[in-house]
């Protein structure tokens, strides 16, 4: 980890599909690393964050809660995006939209976000694109572009100078051609960008592990 960055989408272990980050060890690695903040985004829940946010205040960094979700357009299929809280009214939103996929969006056991919700409750909410695994991102590696701008334009207009197109490069595939697009993309529209790393675990030697973790839970 580096002070210079801070990262933005991270599973902690109560993202029962792949995370195997223990809160207590999260937090002394970024204090380590003198990294000011840091974000727990666990895959459709909140369950971590009571114990993170008291973990991370007591070593001096600012907590960032949020939400990594499966959100649907009606008649699609569900697509990644990143919800960062950025302060307490969108703390609000978020728990209300979280809560509503469970009870009312699931699919297949997933809690999923109906996009026809998130008028309306988009309010202190920062919102990133998901990268490859999100509606733009697929819209661009499927080669459909002007899909793309107009999903775009929709998510700018739900999240006015809060949306950002996430970028990640970490060798995986169809990595570099999603890269060139959603740059060309960013840089079309004035769009800003921001680079993250899904992170799962923290040591090289927990891979195999965490690879077990998804393989169980895809059966």
């Amino acid at each position: 980890m580096s002070a210079s960055f801070v990262h933005l989408r991270l599973h902690t272990e109560y993202s029962l599909v792949d995370g195997l980050i223990r809160i207590k060890e999260l937090v002394k690695r970024v204090a380590a690393a003198g990294m000011p903040a840091v974000a727990v985004t666990d895959v459709s829940n909140l369950f971590a964050l009571i114990k993170f946010y008291k973990a991370a205040l007591g070593a001096g960094i600012k907590p960032i809660a949020g939400v990594e979700a499966w959100v649907r357009r009606a008649g699609g299929e569900p697509a990644r995006l990143v919800l960062l809280c950025q302060d307490l009214v969108g703390y609000r939103n978020l728990t209300r939209l979280v809560s509503r996929s469970y009870l009312e969006g699931q699919q297949q056991g997933q809690p999923v976000l109906d996009y026809a919700w998130l008028p309306g409750h988009t309010a202190g909410l920062i919102a990133l694109s998901g990268g490859r695994d999100g509606e733009i991102g697929q819209a661009l590696l499927n080669e459909h572009r002007e899909q793309a701008e107009a999903w775009l334009d929709d998510w700018r207009r739900l999240f006015p100078d809060r949306f950002y197109l996430d970028v990640q490069r970490t060798g995986r595939p169809r990595e570099e051609e999603y890269l060139d697009a959603v740059i060309d993309l960013a840089a079309a529209t004035a769009t800003p960008v921001v680079a993250t790393n899904e992170v799962c675990f923290l040591r090289r030697e927990d891979f195999e592990a965490h690879e077990a973790r998804v393989c169980i839970h895809d059966g």
